[in-house]
């Protein structure tokens, strides 16, 4: 692939990480940019550069990949880049995959120069490792023009993906999405405890249980981890507990109440309360276990 500038990638955690790995099997050169040290050291042996500070990559890149963990990280990313930005330059080009508070990312790109930043949001549903597989799903929302120009970044890192219109709408349907996902994990967790309480094997169950009408996705890639007890991050507890108070805060201003999410926030709570925080997120079922009747 013949690059005269380098993709730049800001923030460089688990789904960061996944989409380098997926833009480096595409042959794209990477600059990138991240304030954690070792986060940085296991994208430069990707062959990714170290970019000194988002103003280089404002400077030196076309095409940015956003993949930080909130929307305020992303309102002053795209700032500082806006500002950064040279007169005479190209629009730069913005895929964020960052999962955001929708109603802001609509805010944002109407107050953002178009002569200065074009933003297609793309949050990816799916873990980190089902996203450098390349098997997640991209929720896309933008102007058509800018999704366009974005082809290249998003055949890259979400083959799989589907349009929903204009910036906020993927941010929408990841929420709706993650509500689904997050109940699911729970509905899974509760009946692995159930069945270990019963007395049955949790393994054999759980392949039970995936040939029952109860089979779910959920099944398969968390499955495996309640049952082992290996709770490596593909997809932190912290990051599900922003996902969720931003559901319940958007529903919450339409005056609709989620009582499955509140439970399910509740949970997350006792797991970030056990320090569990930046584990993943099947540990919920550790927080079932240890829900005991007085």
């Amino acid at each position: 692939m013949s690059q005269t500038h380098p993709v730049g990638l800001i923030g460089i955690g688990l789904m960061g990480l996944a989409c380098a790995k997926r833009l480096r099997l595409a042959g794209f050169a990477l600059l990138g940019y991240d304030v954690d040290e070792t986060k940085i050291s296991a994208f430069t042996r990707l062959g990714g550069l170290r970019a000194s500070s988002v103003e280089e990559l404002a400077r030196d890149c076309h095409k940015i990949v956003l993949c930080v963990f909130n929307t305020e990280q992303v309102e002053h990313t795209i700032s500082t880049l806006a500002s950064a930005r040279a007169p005479g330059q190209p629009p730069l080009i913005v895929v964020c995959v960052s999962t955001c508070d929708p109603d802001r990312i609509s805010a944002l790109v109407a107050r953002t120069a178009i002569e200065k930043i074009r933003y297609i949001e793309a949050p990816v549903s799916g873990t980190s490792v089902q996203t450098e597989k390349g098997e997640a799903l991209g929720l896309i929302g933008g102007e058509l023009g800018d999704v366009d120009q974005a082809a290249d970044l998003l055949n890259a890192i979400c083959p799989h993906r589907q349009y929903l219109g204009a910036a906020g709408n993927g941010g929408r349907a990841k929420l709706a999405i993650n509500l689904i996902l997050g109940i699911n994990r729970a509905a899974l967790a509760e009946g692995l405890v159930l069945a270990k309480t019963l007395g049955l094997d949790t393994a054999a169950f759980l392949k039970v249980a995936a040939l029952s009408a109860a089979q779910s996705q959920v099944m398969q890639t968390k499955g495996p981890k309640m049952v082992s007890g290996d709770f490596t991050a593909e997809g932190f507890i912290a990051q599900t507990r922003k996902d969720f108070m931003l559901m319940i805060e958007q529903a919450g201003a339409r005056q609709q109440l989620l009582p499955f999410a509140q439970t399910y926030l509740n949970i997350v709570d006792g797991c970030v309360a056990a320090g569990q925080a930046q584990l993943d997120n099947a540990i919920i079922i550790e927080e079932i276990r240890r829900r005991k009747s007085s």
